[in-house]
């Protein structure tokens, strides 16, 4: 079996394509299901958020292009328009791969803290969802704990900078004085969290929060002084924002063109600052149409995120040398757990070629046999039953000119030197046993 990871992130694809590969939260416990009832699949876990959609899976050889043709069925997507923007990583380096996204190595921003909180997440849901086996159980287990590593001996979870961090870094550089600016926040997830927290310490205290339940957008907005709302009250609250920061997981758009238009009329139109997180889009593209607003989407925040990439940099390098480690620490586990699952197959087969040469002796006794001849014919018929299927290898490896499993044979199967020596005179007549082995 194989470990395979597969995805499409901000590196590959757009906002546009990424929106329409992503999962939503109601859907994902149907997407595991149907990932890991796939005949290639043995075990499955799905990690979606707004810069990835990733796919790890134990599978066989034939594996990626089955969990392709899976994830085009399920989001009615051509799967050679997935071709073209998915990237696959096997085994060792789907290790490293799921590392480097756990410690924020792969994400928009270096370092990016919120992922391994997202990755912890999904690797919950495959719990629940009965995705995880041993070797994903494993594997994820690993990564946290290099994750942690990475996060108390290197500096790149210092001053933690996110796409919320970017945001708020490009709003400021449209507004001198955010003193004066007044915010409104669609969504109240860890994201929206971030953003709330960030423009509050650049300084704007006029904060509202907008969600689908009020009780969640207070928990956000109350520790600031903000003010909470629900998602049907946003066409009031757009009159006075100057500043509109969306990340919310609805599968359509939130603010659509002639909402904005509407509230740009009453705003006289002063310009208003938007930037789009979600993915799906919580505002639609049109709205960036309109004269008075500027809408970013993440992927417009990419010149702020390289700012943060250069100043992480030394960081990244020290985790990268953390992950090659903690690579190779699993590599070398996941060995000798296999090097273990040989042994106990071969000590099986050994008992059970045993088990059967014991008992057809036993009955030889119970018939009256001479005991020194069934004890002859016992070693004999062992021997030949333990040895028969290593000849017959040996004997087709010689043939074929396989020269490094006959060296493997040689270290395997011959001692270096006598593991005993012994001089005894022969008892009994040895008598060819015409038995099969």
């Amino acid at each position: 079996m194989t470990l395979l990871a597969l995805g499409i992130n901000h590196r590959t694809a757009s906002v546009a394509v990424r929106e329409q590969v992503a999962f939503t939260p109601a859907q994902l416990e149907t997407a595991l299901a149907e990932l890991r009832d796939l005949p290639q699949i043995s075990e499955a876990a799905v990690l979606s958020t707004c810069n990835r959609t990733e796919l790890y899976c134990v599978t066989d050889s034939a594996g990626e292009q089955a969990v392709l043709n899976w994830l085009g069925r399920f989001h009615n997507l051509r799967v050679d328009e997935l071709t073209r923007c998915a990237y696959h990583y096997l085994d060792n380096d789907a290790a490293r791969h799921l590392m480097r996204v756990a410690v924020g190595l792969d994400s928009m921003v270096l370092g990016e803290p919120q992922i391994l909180g997202q990755l912890k997440d999904a690797y919950q849901q495959a719990r629940q969802s009965k995705g995880l086996g041993g070797e994903l159980e494993r594997l994820f287990q690993h990564t946290f704990a290099v994750a942690k590593q990475v996060r108390t001996e290197t500096g790149i979870g210092k001053n933690p900078v996110s796409v919320a961090y970017a945001a708020v870094s490009m709003a400021s550089r449209i507004f001198d004085d955010f003193s004066r600016s007044r915010a409104l926040l669609i969504g109240a997830g860890e994201t929206i969290e971030l953003v709330a927290r960030h423009l509050h310490e650049a300084g704007v205290r006029q904060l509202t929060v907008a969600n689908r339940t009020r009780e969640r957008a207070e928990l956000v907005a109350g520790p600031l002084g903000g003010t909470a709302i629900t998602l049907q009250e946003i066409p009031d609250a757009l009159e006075y924002a100057d500043i509109v920061i969306s990340s919310t997981a609805a599968p359509l758009p939130i603010l659509g063109k002639g909402m904005v238009e509407r509230a740009l009329k009453k705003r006289r139109h002063r310009p208003v600052f938007m930037v789009d997180i979600a993915v799906p889009r919580d505002i639609e593209p049109e709205v960036g149409e309109l004269a008075d607003v500027f809408l970013y989407t993440v992927d417009d925040l990419e010149e702020v995120i390289q700012e943060n990439r250069r100043h992480r940099q030394v960081a990244a390098d020290q985790a990268e040398s953390l992950i090659e480690h903690g690579v190779g620490s699993w590599q070398h586990e996941r060995r000798i757990r296999n090097g273990g699952e040989l042994i106990r197959d071969y000590r099986q087969h050994g008992e059970a070629l045993r088990d059967l040469s014991r008992d057809q002796a036993l009955e030889r006794l119970a018939r009256g046999e001479d005991p020194a001849k069934v004890i002859e014919r016992l070693a004999h018929q062992l021997t030949n039953r333990l040895l028969h299927q290593p000849t017959q290898a040996i004997r087709d490896a010689a043939s074929e000119e396989q020269h490094e499993l006959l060296n493997a044979a040689t270290r395997l199967l011959l001692p270096t030197k006598p593991a005993f020596e012994t001089t005894l005179a022969p008892t009994v007549n040895r008598q060819k046993d015409d038995t099969p082995a």
